[in-house]
Formats: structure tokens, C-alpha cells, sequence
């Protein structure tokens, strides 16, 4: 095997960027998943997540056409339920926020999942069939999603996109003489008051949408879980006499490794299932778990993910997946089991690849294009 220079070309500035991301969203069972086209046009690119995607990957802004009534066209675009389409009217920045916040959580979901028999893939009838059960899985994109909408309208505020928030306001703490407030936290108190809201408050009825909700919060807590304090020396010569302060969340990738790692801690709670419809019929707390204080909630108070039904293996297509015949699996690693031990084949190729890249004063990379052999390793049918 071998490197071999086969041109140089430039990126960056010079040839653009991609700005932004966009797609379509919509209600039932929440906003996040109805018309989400741009998850069959990630699963094609689930092999190539290194975990340094830009967080969106179409055009967000919207063109200046009647800036006044732009942001309802917009709106009215993402097919929302009637209480989120008012929310999202009340503020220009909500709709380009939700887009935003789809595709991130789309594609953090594709990068925890990417070693996984389930990647990520919610195309067509896969995702409506599993939209339908209670799975982990299911768990995890509920709770994936209002982190991400939580992440991304508290740096929407503090980045100036909303009208109706800014920065984080400056806490009552004590022991404040050698630091100030300042800088532009992260808001996170009104995107979590936001969330909440716009995800439907908690029915005392419907079962199966208090699971949901219940695992939208735990999205939001990792989401508060994560928020770091961020300081800022000032002095001469480097002495730290004064420091600004600020709130700032973690990356969204740390929140996804959190949220997979709940997802692999996911308690089941009982229930009764109509197969045929997918219906939850009752939930009870597993064993050894209080329910709620006095008996009444039949949920456990749990910051945990919580499932209602077991997982396919979803080594096979079937209404869930696509199964794994032809998955690109890692040898040494994960061929035997995403492959669920149908055994693998491999195939030698010659790749093109951008390489020994350089920063170039101003503003562009300028890279190598690199020619190497190598194998490549799918499941068998």
C-alpha cells in the first residue's frame, strides 16, 4: 500500500463553504421526525462520521423576502401541530433553530449508532413502524432530539438569532470579588422553558406519551447536566487580578456520548402490547424501583432513559430496518456482530483521498490528492 500525489487542490473560502443545514420536519408523533428527508440523505454518509461534522449541512438562511412574514411561511413549512406553529411564529429565529436542531441531532444520532446494528436509519416505513414501539431506540431519538433543540436555541440566543432571548442572565453567587459576569452564556433557562412547552406537557392519561416525555426531559437535563463555567484572565502581565465569567454548554457530541451511554443503562418499564397495532396498554415500574410518591405514577422517578418493549436484532429487513446484509463493518471490530454472525466479504479498492493538507494564509486549505489500496469489509444476506 502507498500514497501516491495525484494533483493538488484548494478548499475552503475560495471554492464556499457549506453554510448552515435545512430540511423538513413535521408532528406526528412530535415535530422531529415526520418529513425528515435529510436522515435517508445521512445514512448514506453513516461510514464516513469521524465526529468533526460541521453541526449542519444545507443552507439555513432564509432569503430576505418580506423579512415580516417570512419566518410564517417558514413556519407553516415545517408542518408543526397547531400550539407549535404558534410558538414558532412568535419568533423569526425559532424555524431556522428547529431546522438547525433536526440535522444536529441527526447527525449525532448516526455517530453514536454507526458501529451499531441499528445506525441511525429511519427511512420511509422504518421510521413510522419504529415510531410506533417502545424501544430503546425510540427512547433515544426522543431524547436526542429535545437535546438538541435545547442545545441549539440556547446558542441561537446568545449568538443573537432570536428576538424574544439574548444571553444568559448573571446568577446570584456569592464569592464574586476577584471575578464579574460578563462575556454571552449560553441561555440555557430559556431554551429548556421553550422545550418543555413546545414538546407538550406531561398527560396523565396517555401512557405511552408520558414515556415520551419522559425522555424528552432526560434529553434537557443532560443538556444542564453539561453546562460549564468559562472564565477569562484579566491583569498585567498575564496576572489573573480580574476574570470574566461566563455559562457555556458542552459540545453536542459530549451530550451524545452521554445520551449513548443512558441508552445502553435504558430501564424497561412493563407494559401490555397490541402487536398488531403497537399500542401500550399499561406501564408498570420494574422491580426493585419505587414508582412515583405514592403510588400514583406508574413511571419510575428515574433520570434514565426508559423503554416499554424489547429491541428487534434488526439483523434482518423487516418494518424497523433494513437489516445488515451489506453493512461495511471494521474486521477487527464489529463485522461479527453487526453482521449477526452471517460472516463477511471483502473487496480491495482504490480510494482518493485529500491529504497532507496545509493552512495558506488567508483563508483556504490547500491539500494533496492521495491515491491508497484498501479493504473493505461487508456483511453477507
Amino acid at each position: 500500500m502507498g500514497n501516491t500525489c495525484t494533483g493538488c487542490r484548494r478548499t475552503g473560502r475560495e471554492q464556499g463553504l457549506p453554510q448552515g443545514s435545512a430540511g423538513s420536519v413535521g408532528g406526528t408523533p412530535s415535530w422531529r421526525w415526520q418529513r425528515l428527508e435529510v436522515w435517508s440523505k445521512l445514512s448514506k454518509q453513516t461510514w464516513e462520521l469521524t465526529g468533526s461534522e460541521p453541526l449542519t449541512i444545507l443552507p439555513l438562511t432564509l432569503e430576505p423576502e418580506a423579512v415580516a412574514q417570512a419566518h410564517y411561511k417558514a413556519c407553516d413549512r415545517l408542518k408543526l401541530e397547531r400550539k407549535q406553529r404558534r410558538m414558532c411564529r412568535r419568533d423569526p429565529g425559532v424555524a431556522e433553530t428547529l431546522v438547525e436542531a433536526v440535522s444536529m441531532s441527526a447527525l449525532e444520532c448516526q455517530y453514536q449508532f454507526r458501529f451499531e446494528r441499528w445506525n441511525c436509519t429511519l427511512e420511509g416505513r422504518y421510521r413510522a413502524s419504529l415510531l410506533k414501539r417502545g424501544f430503546k431506540e425510540t427512547a433515544f431519538l426522543y431524547a436526542i432530539s429535545s437535546a438538541g433543540l435545547t442545545h441549539a436555541l440556547a446558542k441561537a440566543c446568545s449568538a443573537g438569532r432570536m428576538e424574544r432571548c439574548t444571553c444568559d442572565e448573571a446568577p446570584d453567587l456569592e464569592n464574586r470579588e476577584a471575578w464579574q459576569w460578563g462575556g454571552c452564556g449560553d441561555n440555557l433557562k430559556y431554551s429548556s422553558k421553550f422545550v418543555k412547552e413546545f414538546l407538550g406537557r406531561r398527560s396523565s392519561k396517555d401512557l405511552r406519551a408520558r414515556v415520551d416525555f419522559h425522555n424528552n426531559l432526560v434529553g434537557v437535563k443532560v443538556i444542564k447536566a453539561g453546562v460549564e463555567t468559562t472564565c477569562k484572565c484579566h491583569g498585567v502581565s498575564g496576572s489573573c487580578t480580574v476574570r470574566t465569567c461566563w455559562r457555556q454548554l458542552a459540545p453536542f457530541h459530549e451530550v451524545g456520548k452521554r445520551l449513548k451511554h443512558k441508552y445502553e443503562t435504558a430501564l424497561k418499564v412493563g407494559s401490555t402490547t397490541n402487536e398488531a397495532t403497537g399500542e401500550a396498554g399499561a406501564i408498570s415500574a420494574p422491580r426493585g424501583r419505587a414508582a412515583g410518591a405514592g403510588g400514583g405514577d406508574p413511571l419510575p422517578r428515574t433520570p434514565e432513559l426508559v423503554h416499554l418493549d424489547d429491541s428487534p436484532s434488526f439483523c434482518v429487513a423487516g418494518r424497523f430496518s433494513p437489516g445488515t446484509a451489506g453493512r461495511r463493518c471494521h474486521r477487527e471490530k464489529n463485522c461479527e456482530s453487526i453482521c449477526c454472525g452471517r460472516g463477511h466479504n471483502t473487496q480491495s479498492r482504490v480510494v482518493t483521498r485529500p491529504c497532507q493538507c496545509q493552512v495558506r494564509w488567508c483563508c483556504y486549505v490547500e491539500c494533496r490528492q492521495c491515491t491508497q489500496r484498501e479493504e473493505v469489509y461487508t456483511c453477507k444476506g
